[in-house]
Order: structure tokens, then sequence, then C-alpha cells
């Protein structure tokens, strides 16, 4: 898919030069590949407290 994108050429400079010139169209993909992963990690932090576990459940019992 082909998207114009209007980024601000500061911010593109600086992500190129820390990608070690990563040609663009590569630098935004990473960039969305690195932003799914982590609204993927704060979703499961947000499940942290939630769930609930059986207090007697013994796990050695499943390694039998």
């Amino acid at each position: 898919m082909t998207v114009a994108l209007n980024i601000d050429d500061a911010l593109l400079e600086e992500a190129l030069a820390l990608g070690n010139q990563t040609p663009p169209d590569a630098l935004v993909e990473i960039a969305l590949k690195e932003y799914i992963q982590r609204r993927k990690r704060l979703k499961l932090i947000e499940l942290f407290g939630t769930i609930e576990y059986d207090p007697d459940y013994n796990y050695k019992t499943q390694r039998r």
C-alpha cells in the first residue's frame, strides 16, 4: 500500500541517523512494527491483577 505521509523533517533525520541510514520506507515500517509491539505489551500489562487464579492449584501435579 502506498501512502503519502507528512513527517517532521527533524524527526525523520534523527530516525535515519539512528537507523544507520535505513531507507525512509523501511524506517516507517520498522516504526509501525515497534508501535504495534508496544501497544500489545501495554494491553497485556493491563491484565495484571485482573485474572483470578485457583489458590489450590498445584502445578507440580501437572508434571507427573
